[in-house]
């Protein structure tokens, strides 16, 4: 009824729903910050490259979003079938699209290689041409084809230490999803002690100015969807080297 209490969902990849939040860091807001990154340097021609799937409007939008906050647009957004490893829609950009600043590789649930294989074949990332993924490509294992890659995803030194003291409590190594499961009980608990059960209402978990928690800076929007803060990192042999201590598209 009216009175459903709010909820804080800690599923993967899910982009949330009127009020039920998402709290795990999606692609689209990993994708979105990463492109503000370059952005906020002077990059100003950028191309999406997203899987296709029922996901790809959403990371089209909220990606075009932190883009307009710095005056630029999205020159083209193709969708890519896994079938032929993207190499249809990198031919497509290069006839559509004329020496793009900044390439941003959406790859869902797949492995971007595929694609950055054929990006290569094109001489992209270059020089004047950079590529931007996304935190979901961090489930694979690194590639020599991610090298130079610039991606925003969770800074591991602020969820450490929740991590550790896990680790000492309950002998087993931490995921990252303790830390997220942390920072909600922090926020519900805050709340509670703040403003009391009435805290738990629209206006208080879509405060604009948003949270912070081992996960970094946070805030929830309208649609349920979450927006983050968080470090901004280039691929350099292997290894994620800090470029921004912070970029966010919001």
């Amino acid at each position: 009824g009216s009175k459903r209490p709010p909820v804080l969902a800690l599923a993967d990849n899910f982009a949330g729903g009127a009020g039920v939040y998402a709290v795990l860091l999606g692609e689209a807001d990993s994708a979105a910050a990463g492109a503000a990154g370059l952005a906020a340097k002077g990059s100003k021609k950028f191309v999406l490259l997203v899987a296709d799937g029922p996901n790809a409007g959403a990371m089209e939008k909220r990606v075009a979003n932190s883009l307009s906050i710095y005056g630029v647009a999205l020159a083209v957004t193709l969708r890519y079938s896994a079938g032929d490893g993207g190499a249809k829609a990198v031919d497509e950009m290069g006839s559509l699209v004329d020496a793009p600043d900044a390439v941003i590789v959406a790859s869902g649930n797949g492995s971007p290689a595929p694609i950055l294989a054929a990006l290569k074949s094109k001489g992209i990332p270059g020089k004047t041409i950079s590529v931007v993924g996304t935190n979901r490509w961090l489930e694979h294992p690194m590639d020599p084809l991610f090298e130079g890659a610039f991606i925003a995803t969770l800074d591991p030194s602020e969820t450490g230490p929740i991590a550790d003291r896990f680790r000492t409590t309950y002998n087993y190594p931490a995921d990252v999803n303790v830390a997220y499961a942390y920072d909600m009980v922090a926020l519900t608990a805050g709340i509670a002690s703040a403003v009391g059960p009435d805290g738990f209402s629209k206006k208080v978990l879509e405060n604009p100015n948003g949270f912070r928690g081992s996960t970094g800076l946070f805030r929830f929007r309208a649609d349920g969807s979450s927006q983050r803060s968080m470090p901004f990192y280039r691929i350099e042999k292997g290894a994620l080297k800090l470029v921004a201590k912070s970029t966010s598209g919001f």
